[in-house]
């Protein structure tokens, strides 16, 4: 039987990162026929587009300039995203809780008489009970019910009750009665990803990046993880048994933690599926937006993003953006037409000609995070932490969170674990 010593479940930004730093001694499994996971970038009829909308947004300026230096002279852009919210046919600077002056009269006054009380309340003990209740209690029943209730049930495909009141964490743009009033005279619109860079190839040349510190003969694809036997440290794939030292996956959780035989609750795990169209127009369209917001229940997609505006090109590029239940079927060309037919209704399409498309089902694309999940998954990972398995990344974690957050974790367990490419 081979043996490894690192053996790392998924060729995507987290799995290639973990390679990189564990240095020649790791061994990647990738099921898919290339590298990439969900930062696969797709060429086509002259028009380059992502599985999903990837805007590349960094805190640690080291982890940026190490991805770039191994691009090979890729043009990169650092740009101000511009982002809006389409209510009701009325364009309002996102995030939608800070800009509710922009809103028609009447709609404003009702956000901001709401929100006022909301906010001159004593927080009850309901107001950190679900993500819904949170809204509610900090933002008043106007703004949840204009935007944050809508736009988020569209997303996450659920009724917001069922998430934990801190499902998105610090990618939630919170704000202070104080600090929305004060917007109303100086905008401040900044959130976590308000400047963005983005390759000319697009995500997959991120991936591309941290893969080049990767012996191309240590990443297996077509090679599938079946399941695990934790005492033994035997990995059974698709193609053979090997022993490994640890094992670090970034398998989705739920699918991850079946293979080990491990007891658990599968009931705690839920998730939504996203549709995404890429679709290329044979002539301009809106030029000074990167993404829009549609909080409308009567508008099947709940964002839409525009390609061709980070780089100035004269042919419109969006990716739009479905969410769907997990169970959900999906009829590609139904909700194609919907979407179209909607793109015309909200003005992005007009007098277009589509000329080139792409769609790909991400399944799952946002996990449910609850209080329930979120304590299955700590159990769990401990468990596995003492088989040496390490379950890391968005999914691998059941999480909500960056891909630089997924690079820095693989660089902190590199570090508790004392194994580091540069010293192997």
């Amino acid at each position: 039987m081979e043996h490894v010593e690192t053996l790392i479940v998924g060729a995507g930004i987290t799995g290639l990162s973990a390679a990189a730093e564990l240095g020649p001694g790791a061994l990647v499994l990738e099921a898919d026929g290339e590298i990439g996971g969900y930062c696969k970038t797709v060429c086509r009829d002259g028009f380059t587009w992502d599985y999903s909308g990837h805007f590349f947004h960094f805190k640690h300026p080291e982890i940026e300039r190490h991805l770039i230096a191994r691009m090979g002279g890729q043009r990169v852009l650092t740009v101000q995203k511009r982002s809006f919210i389409d209510f009701h046919g009325h364009r309002i600077d996102f995030p939608f809780q800070k800009n509710i002056h922009q809103l028609p009269q009447q709609d404003f006054i009702d956000c901001l008489h709401d929100l006022y009380f909301a906010a001159n309340e004593p927080a009850g003990a309901a107001a950190d009970d679900n993500f819904k209740s949170m809204l509610y209690a900090r933002f008043g029943r106007s703004i949840s019910e204009k935007f944050l209730v809508p736009y988020n049930e569209k997303l996450y495909a659920c009724d917001l009750a069922q998430l934990d009141p801190h499902a998105m964490g610090r990618f939630f743009p919170h704000a202070s009665l104080r600090e929305i009033i004060a917007n109303m005279r100086v905008p401040d619109n900044a959130s976590y990803n308000q400047t963005f860079t983005y390759p000319e190839g697009g995500a997959i040349e991120y991936v591309r990046a941290l893969a080049s510190d990767v012996d191309p003969a240590r990443i297996c694809l077509n090679e599938s993880l079946v399941d695990l036997d934790l005492e033994r440290h035997v990995a059974r794939t698709s193609r053979r048994e090997l022993r490994y030292d640890r094992l670090i996956s970034s398998e989705p959780f739920a699918r991850f933690v079946a293979r080990t035989g491990l007891p658990h609750d599968s009931s705690v795990f839920s998730w939504n599926k996203v549709l995404v169209f890429n679709l290329g127009f044979d002539k301009k369209g809106p030029s000074d937006v990167h993404w829009t917001y549609f909080p409308s229940r009567d508008i099947v997609f709940y964002r839409v993003g525009f390609y061709d505006n980070i780089f100035g090109s004269d042919r419109m590029s969006l990716y739009v953006e479905i969410g769907l239940a997990a169970q959900a079927a999906v009829n590609r060309e139904e909700l194609k037409r919907r979407v179209l037919e909607d793109l015309r209704t909200v003005g992005i399409v007009t007098d277009h000609r589509l000329v080139a498309e792409h769609s790909v089902v991400m399944d799952p694309a946002y996990v449910h995070i609850t209080e329930r999940s979120n304590a299955e998954v700590a159990r769990l990972r401990t468990q596995l932490a003492n088989h040496g398995v390490y379950s890391l990344g968005r999914y691998g974690r059941w999480t909500y969170s960056s891909i630089e957050d997924n690079i820095l974790e693989t660089r902190e367990l590199a570090r508790e674990l004392g194994v580091h490419a540069r010293d192997a």
